[in-house]
């Protein structure tokens, strides 16, 4: 499949006006590092959020759907689907503590929070282990995408496609700062919304599936379409829904769902111009996120059932497509191949604004830990605003270098999806309890760190087994989960607490409620030094997480029993739904 003129000057009209948007914006973005990187902290919630949802409408989104859809069904999606009680504990619980932090990154947090030269190696650390490693596997995973991707529609080999969209992404990124992006993410957003739409239209259109009806009478995929996985078969029931709301949502730290929040989305929250702002921005993340977006991607992926039903299918339709990446992922990019001229354009533009908005995202934000945590915090604590904001940039080009590499090592998104989630599980668990237990301290860090990173490797390495007990994917998770858990624990509970000065000087700055705090506040009135009120009420954010899960699970289940024609089924539960907004909404008041 190649495109037409008509398609490359959509495409290039596109990269033209986001390149003009950044050099308009590069000399506003070199004014100062906090700029470069936090947008002057002045952002409104609105363009916080949408930012938020282009930055996860990534490239390889509909890939990792898809390959899920194919595999496990639309009930599959459960895996991520999950995630929304940590999104929604963040936007209720945790943004407004992240703001009222002034810090400049999240990873900053470590030496807010402990103390002594623990604290100060984490900060690097973490900063290294973040802004790099974990950061590197994310953008190699979209860059992956983008490998699939032109490879069906354009012919491109592996290198090329690596070369070319991680140079136009690099001159693109390095230009405009987090306001630039924030800017473009706009455009962006809008256009991957049209493509991802179109996309879904015209694939219902293909003679094979016959439109919506023949799509869901087809033997291929009337199996598939379930929201929820069957109970008469554990096999599925377990990891598909049991395993990601009952342990996976608070236990596993994955970028852009961290319990507690951290990333690039704290590094939204640490611009908005304020607490509600944060908060605002995170709820209309989410909203957009599980409610809005996924639809259109698993139509697509179903219909794709039907025209490659599989893997051979794919492999004779493309025999030009290299071997190693032909996975059930390949199979969103193989629909494509169906648009009319011009559409097609407009399509494969929205997929670059996909890639371009994610991986802009994360090479500010990994440039944020390597120059703020790491260059100015241990090599040159005086340097310039000029100096670190050229530091970025050079940051900028090496982050890209890296991810194009290990992208070409990659095989399937969901390879990485698994992989980040198993090197993550055990960890958030802390992530959340750290801001409401003063117990914790730097060595409870380390240690879930280390261990959860050697787990993750160890099951590499020797096939996925531990004792002959962890097999399955699941398996190993929730092993993964437990093992961490109990040494970041027990290192806790045998080490030295935080120093008392950091301990109370963390509360009086940022005020968390609940009852973890309890300790240290007696102890200061002893002294005479009373430690001032919680600013904030846990149980009314708690329950505030509760109604905005409830409302935003009922819109994405309301849209698909529509598409179903199960209208009864869909007033009912939007209606559930409408009521538990209109509750949040007077609930949200009062925090």
């Amino acid at each position: 499949m190649q495109l037409q003129t008509v398609d490359w000057g959509v495409v290039a009209l596109f990269l033209l006006i986001n390149l003009a948007i950044g050099i308009a914006l590069s000399r506003r973005a070199g004014r100062s590092v906090d700029e470069y990187f936090l947008a002057g902290r002045g952002m409104p919630w609105w363009l916080l959020g949408i930012s938020m949802v282009a930055t996860t409408f990534s490239a390889d989104t509909p890939n990792l759907v898809t390959d899920i859809v194919r595999r496990d069904g639309v009930a599959g999606n459960w895996v991520w689907w999950a995630l929304l009680l940590t999104g929604m504990l963040t936007t209720f619980v945790y943004a407004r503590l992240w703001s009222r932090s002034g810090i400049d990154t999240d990873v900053g947090f470590y030496e807010l929070r402990y103390s002594g030269r623990l604290a100060s190696f984490l900060r690097g650390f973490r900063a290294v282990y973040l802004g790099a490693f974990f950061n590197i596997m994310i953008m190699a995973s979209v860059t992956l995408a983008a490998i699939k991707i032109s490879g069906v529609l354009l012919g491109l080999d592996p290198w090329t496609t690596v070369l070319v969209a991680g140079s136009v992404t690099v001159v693109y990124s390095m230009l405009g700062g987090l306001t630039g992006i924030l800017i473009t993410d706009l455009i962006l957003f809008a256009t991957a919304m049209i493509g991802s739409l179109a996309a879904a239209y015209h694939a219902l259109a293909h003679p094979e599936v016959g439109g919506l009806s023949g799509l869901l009478e087809h033997g291929a995929v009337a199996s598939r379409t379930a929201l929820l996985p069957d109970l008469g078969q554990p096999e599925l029931f377990v990891p598909l829904l049991v395993i990601p709301l009952a342990v996976q949502w608070w236990s596993v730290w994955y970028p852009g769902s961290e319990p507690g929040g951290g990333g690039y989305v704290a590094q939204r929250m640490l611009a908005a111009r304020s607490e509600r702002h944060a908060q605002g921005a995170s709820l209309l993340f989410n909203a957009a996120h599980y409610a809005l977006r996924p639809w259109p991607w698993i139509l697509v992926a179903l219909a794709s059932l039907i025209v490659y039903p599989d893997l051979e299918a794919l492999r004779r339709a493309f025999p030009g497509v290299e071997s190693a990446v032909v996975s059930h992922d390949l199979a969103y990019a193989a629909m494509l191949t169906f648009l009319p001229t011009g559409l097609l354009g407009l399509v494969v533009a929205s997929l670059v604004a996909a890639f371009m908005s994610t991986l802009s995202t994360h090479l500010n934000w990994g440039a944020s830990y390597l120059v703020h945590d790491l260059y100015r915090r241990f090599w040159r604590p005086q340097a310039s605003d000029r100096e670190l904001v050229r530091a970025g940039r050079i940051t900028t080009v090496l982050l890209m270098m890296g991810a194009g590499l290990v992208a070409l090592a990659l095989s399937n998104a969901l390879q990485a999806f698994q992989i980040l989630l198993q090197i993550g599980a055990g960890t958030g668990l802390l992530f959340m309890l750290r801001w409401f237990w003063w117990r914790i301290n730097a060595v409870s860090e380390l240690a879930a760190m280390v261990v959860s990173f050697c787990l993750a490797v160890y099951f590499e390495l020797f096939g996925g087994t531990l004792f002959g007990l962890a097999t399955l994917p699941w398996q190993r998770l929730v092993c993964g989960v437990v093992l961490t858990t109990i040494a970041w624990v027990g290192a806790t509970l045998l080490t030295p607490p935080t120093a008392e000065t950091t301990l109370r000087s963390f509360y009086r700055h940022l005020r968390p409620a609940g009852p973890g705090w309890d300790a240290v506040k007696r102890r200061a009135r002893a002294e005479g030094k009373p430690l001032p009120q919680s600013a904030d009420h846990l149980a009314l954010g708690l329950l505030c997480m509760l109604l905005g899960t409830l409302a935003i699970y009922s819109a994405l289940f309301t849209t698909g029993l529509l598409i179903y024609g199960r209208v009864g089924a869909a007033i009912a539960l939007g209606s559930l739904g409408l009521g538990c907004g209109l509750v949040l909404k007077r609930t949200w008041s009062r925090l």
